[in-house]
């Protein structure tokens, strides 16, 4: 599956006048799509409805998933209630995958904030700033280059909070950020907002929500009552979705994590 770059030489290229050159180019000189698996979880700092903090077991479910790409909320980094661990690179370690952090705040001696971990070589990220909540929030957007194709894919992890006002204020703060990105982005996490409110409204203006089907809920994961974690695309065009899912597992965290496969670059 992991195929070479398909080169075309000049000469196999047909111009058209006033056409830009991928407009020129022919159909099968276009590297072949790149499927990926997205994953999105609130781990609650490691912290099972058990009471007790398991990063391996954390680790066990995202292997078990297999996923490329993976956006985990509420990571803990050297703070004295989860040990002085460094949650992001413990969870790169067990999982093999490469890891970044970006903080909210500082916290408990460390700092608090989000990770994504990353089959994909992370060619950039950033920690971008949101308006607050009742506690500091970012927005951490890693751009990722597919191994088999170079093809780059922008990843973006969030966590929303609190009130709807100010989750609307990060929502559209973050749109503003993103309104220049040309290339296929997406947006997972936990967005702490229900289908239909203000928030999601506002981001379905312009972004593709993918649809769970009938086992929707997100929250909480021993009782799921509410759908509050999502993957959006955008553009719509450059993804196909194979399917989109949650996962059962209703002691490991608070929250069900969020699976999708997905085909970049039909």
């Amino acid at each position: 599956m992991r195929l070479p770059l398909l080169l075309v030489s000049a000469a196999a290229l047909v111009v058209v006048p006033g056409c830009s050159p991928a407009e020129r180019a022919p159909a099968d000189s276009m590297p072949p799509p790149d499927t990926l698996r997205v994953m999105a979880y609130n781990i609650h700092h490691g912290e099972g409805m058990d009471s007790v903090v398991d990063l391996v077991r954390i680790a066990d479910l995202i292997r078990r998933a297999d996923p490329d790409l993976v956006a985990l909320q509420e990571i803990d980094s050297v703070t004295e209630r989860t040990g002085g661990v460094d949650q992001a690179a413990e969870l790169g370690r067990l999982t093999g995958l490469t890891s970044v952090f970006g903080s909210f705040m500082p916290y408990q001696g460390g700092s608090y904030g989000m990770a994504v971990l990353s089959r994909w070589p992370v060619v950039e990220s950033e920690n971008l700033r949101l308006p607050p909540g009742a506690e500091p929030r970012t927005a951490l957007s890693v751009t990722v280059r597919s191994p088999r194709t170079l093809r780059t894919l922008r990843f973006v992890g969030i966590h929303f909070y609190a009130t709807e006002e100010e989750r609307l204020a990060q929502a559209e703060h973050l749109e503003a950020h993103l309104t220049e990105e040309q290339g296929p982005v997406m947006l997972v996490g936990d967005f702490n907002s229900t289908p239909g409110s203000a928030v999601m409204a506002r981001l379905e203006e312009g972004w593709w929500i993918l649809d769970k089907g009938d086992d929707h809920l997100t929250f909480p994961s021993w009782a799921p009552a509410r759908e509050i974690d999502f993957a959006l695309l955008r553009p719509a065009d450059s993804f196909e979705v194979l399917n989109h899912r949650l996962l059962n597992d209703p002691v490991a965290s608070d929250h069900r994590p969020l699976v999708a496969d997905v085909v970049l670059g039909r």
